[in-house]
């Protein structure tokens, strides 16, 4: 049994919270209102989280995985709107899909590759979701070849109208595809394989529901992967493509998610010693889970690869509160009061700051939406409604539930045990632990806040290089060993044209991209791109115009360029659109200018994108003017991405605004302090800068798969200080020293801090290892936030308050043992004060 003096500390530092072992000895109408009706109906609590787990349970199994391409790019920058605005315009330009056949046993002129070849063309047009009348490849007539003759030009369909397989129609074949200039695009440099090009529909041409991009990836490796043999070998790439490899890396993520519970159960077992409750602990946080997919499912929402991170999150805040109330319950056991009372005074302490906290990830995550990015957005809402949840669920539910099952009698007597033989029996862990309160001296908080600040100015300075975008090529959210990436590597070093295109879109009137004047500019600004580092070649109505020029005059040199003669350009702009369709719109109104980027790394999209703008400052015209002309960002998919990568980089100082902004706000409110305030913020900003650097050392990009881990770390590292701090500033307030306020929300809270830091940093470290590259950065980025958020908060939080919360005069010395919360803090206290003494 506790000794009375134990009984009367412990009396003082819990809000004047008796110990009551017999629940008939409590008053049950007391606490506050909300606290009288939650647990004067337990039964109903429980019943109706029952109900709602299942219900939702049921909706949460039929949730869809799937991605949208429109919702990875942000729809209101007026760069994608004129993409919008013109996407039917310019087919081929935005979201497709190309397959590369390989002959690796010879070259594309042989009768058997070009039978495969034919019947990879067929079942890809069958797929739905293509659109089918813009395909270009060997067998489909839209690529033509054109050829300058005495009577002028001729062309026709690259593949032969009367082939037969043939060696005298396979000759035909490529005397077409040399006449056509598509060697390099359509046709490999080697000849040893050739390229399907599909667009892309938006919605499912049977249903009219959105693409689903997973079934289509699937239909791409069951119908098309399946033509590859010891001869043939089959290369894809393209956003549909990427999104299912995505989702099928998904279900291994859900191995590591099963893993991170794994370890969440084990790290909180062994500190509470106690399976009944931990299993009732990982089973509400489960719940949390299925809430939250469940209402996903019935608002419409979809997972996809970039909100996977969701359930995680919530599965790990719903851990941490759920163990501090676990952590007040056992405590209070420990003391001998009864379970039923027991979590009604572990609810009555913490409720206020748990609420507090969770508004703080709620608002956290909620100012997401500001980056105006749908997908951001989707998992802004969807991780806030998450965190709501868990006011049920980890709040209520849980205090509730213990209040039935408590904790074992065993588990209480050993967490006894280790505080009363915590003074005498310490470890080396045990003594850094027992140290920490040194911080709230001036030499340490001096040292540890110089330290602090040292490291803070490096990673600033580091942090400037930070890169918008991507900083890899081909797809960096896959493995560089990936298949995607290996395809991808294969098509950029056997096509002269690679995938990057970014397309400039030039408007005029109706027949006015005809125009000398007007084919001129567009030329102009074709030579710029040209000289840009980072642009292969270009591709437009303007360069098409002067060949075929050249081609009326019998392919004379000194007639490959624009004439001025407009009926000659006339009929050249003719032969070019039937030549080569989709240069230019049926109106000769809208007209792209396409850019074969060399890749589509952050700073080559800059680049461009500095050159296209300045390009339209100057030579853009007025909508009235005689002749208007105006050069249009963007399309193509680098062009998209660089208009996504100018979103983030608007967006990202507005969320920090608003994220701290609102954290420091609910602080405020919490604390009614400013200095408590700044005390709990300034560890978070540190997370930030510092997490920002590392992003730099790491090669890490700032995009959209990485942008919400910033918010993350604020949303869940602000509750560390609360916990911490309200414990601290309570005991405070009651005449407590600093020093003794300290170690006593270190024995209440810290503890818990400390041991879901470890959790939630040993449950995402797991992603390190996961398929998806983006998913395995952002668990080496989770990791260093998750520790460093609890170690700021251990550290920084004392030092910080020796200088903001510290007043220069308190009820009793800090010296004194009678302040002291424990009797193993008493002990502690009393053989430092002889050391010294004997020292003296």
């Amino acid at each position: 049994m506790l000794s009375e003096n134990k009984k009367m500390v412990d009396q003082k530092y819990n809000s004047g919270m008796p110990v009551v072992p017999d629940v008939r000895d409590f008053d049950k109408s007391s606490g506050g209102f909300f606290e009288r009706v939650i647990f004067n109906n337990r039964v109903l609590v429980l019943v109706v989280c029952l109900l709602a787990t299942v219900v939702l349970g049921y909706f949460a199994a039929r949730i869809d995985v799937n991605a949208s391409f429109e919702r990875m790019i942000p729809s209101s920058s007026p760069y994608i709107k004129n993409y919008f605005a013109y996407k039917d315009q310019l087919p081929g330009l935005g979201n497709s899909i190309r397959i590369v056949v390989e002959n690796k046993q010879g070259d594309i002129y042989d009768a058997e590759y070009l039978k495969v070849l034919q019947e990879v063309n067929d079942t890809l047009y069958l797929i739905p979701g293509v659109d089918r009348s813009w395909m270009k490849s060997l067998w489909m007539p839209i690529v033509r070849w054109k050829e300058v003759t005495e009577d002028g030009i001729s062309g026709g369909a690259v593949m032969p109208s009367d082939y037969d397989g043939s060696e005298e129609s396979i000759r035909k074949l490529q005397r077409n595809i040399q006449r056509a200039g598509i060697i390099g695009s359509l046709i490999a440099n080697d000849s040893q394989s050739s390229m399907i090009l599909a667009p892309l529909l938006d919605q499912h041409p049977q249903t009219g529901e959105p693409l689903d991009y997973g079934e289509f990836s699937d239909q791409l490796e069951d119908k098309i992967r399946s033509f590859e043999s010891d001869k043939i070998s089959i290369h894809i790439v393209g956003f549909s493509k990427l999104v299912g490899d995505l989702i099928d890396g998904l279900y291994s993520v859900m191995v590591f998610f099963a893993i991170s519970v794994l370890i969440a159960g084990i790290f909180v077992y062994l500190y509470m010693r106690c399976l009944r409750s931990t299993i009732l602990l990982i089973g509400v946080a489960v719940a949390g889970v299925v809430w939250l997919l469940g209402l996903m499912q019935l608002l419409g929402y979809d997972l996809d690869p970039y909100s996977i991170l969701v359930p995680f999150l919530i599965f790990a805040i719903g851990v941490s509160h759920g163990t501090q109330k676990m952590n007040g319950i056992l405590q209070d056991i420990g003391r001998g009061t009864h379970k039923y009372v027991a979590a009604r005074y572990t609810f009555r302490r913490l409720f206020l700051t748990g609420l507090t906290a969770l508004l703080c990830n709620i608002v956290g995550f909620a100012v997401l939406v500001i980056i105006d990015i749908p997908v951001i957005r989707d998992l802004a809402i969807t991780t806030s409604i998450g965190v709501a949840v868990l006011i049920f669920t980890k709040l209520l539910l849980i205090p509730v539930a213990l209040s039935y099952i408590g904790v074992s009698k065993k588990a209480a007597l050993i967490a006894l045990e280790k505080e009363r033989a915590g003074a005498e029996n310490r470890n080396w862990l045990g003594h850094i632990w027992h140290g920490l309160d040194r911080f709230t001296e001036r030499r340490w908080a001096i040292a540890v806040i110089s330290i602090s600040v040292v490291v803070t100015v490096i990673c600033s300075i580091v942090m400037l290089d930070l890169k918008i975008g991507d900083l890899d090529p081909g797809a960096p959210e896959l493995r560089a060993d990936s298949r995607y990436n290996q395809d991808n590597a294969y098509i950029t070093s056997h096509y002269g044209l690679s995938s990057d295109q970014f397309v400039v879109i030039m408007k005029t009137d109706p027949d006015s991209c005809r125009l000398y004047q007007t084919l001129q500019t567009m030329d102009r600004l074709a030579w710029q791109l040209r000289q840009t580092p980072g642009v292969q070649t270009t591709s437009s109505l303007a360069e098409s115009t002067r060949f075929v020029t050249s081609g009326m005059a019998e392919g004379s040199g000194k007639w490959l360029t624009i004439s001025r003669d407009q009926a000659i350009t006339n009929a050249s702009v003719d032969a070019a659109m039937i030549s080569s369709p989709g240069i230019t719109n049926q109106q000769c109104s809208v007209t792209p200018l396409i850019a074969y980027l060399t890749d589509h790394k952050a700073d080559t999209l800059r680049r461009v994108m500095g050159v296209v703008e300045a390009f339209a400052a100057e030579n853009n015209t007025a909508a009235d003017s005689e002749r208007p002309v105006e050069f249009l960002l963007a399309a193509g998919n680098a062009g998209i991405e660089a208009a996504t990568n100018i979103e983030v980089e608007k967006g990202i100082i507005t969320m920090y605004l608003a994220v701290y902004g609102a954290t420091a706000l609910l602080c405020l409110l919490t604390f009614r302090s400013i200095r408590a305030t700044i005390v709990a913020l300034i560890p978070l900003i540190m997370t930030t800068i510092i997490c920002k650097a590392l992003m730099v050392w790491l090669g890490i990009g700032l995009k959209v798969a990485t942008l919400p881990v910033i918010a993350v770390g604020v949303g869940v590292g602000v509750d560390y200080a609360l916990y911490l701090l309200s414990v601290q500033i309570a005991v405070q307030e009651r005449g407590g020293s600093l020093a003794v306020a300290y170690r006593r929300s270190l024995d209440f809270t810290g503890r818990v801090v400390a041991l879901i830091g470890l959790t939630m940093a040993a449950g995402v470290i797991t992603w390190a290892w996961s398929p998806i590259k983006f998913q395995a950065d952002m668990g080496i980025l989770l990791t260093f936030m998750f520790l460093w958020n609890m170690l700021g908060a251990l550290v920084l939080i004392p030092a910080l308050s020796h200088f903001l919360l510290n007043p220069k005069t308190t009820s009793a010395s800090p010296e004194s043992p009678a302040m002291l919360d424990t009797p193993v803090e008493q002990a502690a206290q009393k053989k430092k004060l002889a050391d010294a003494a004997s020292a003296h």
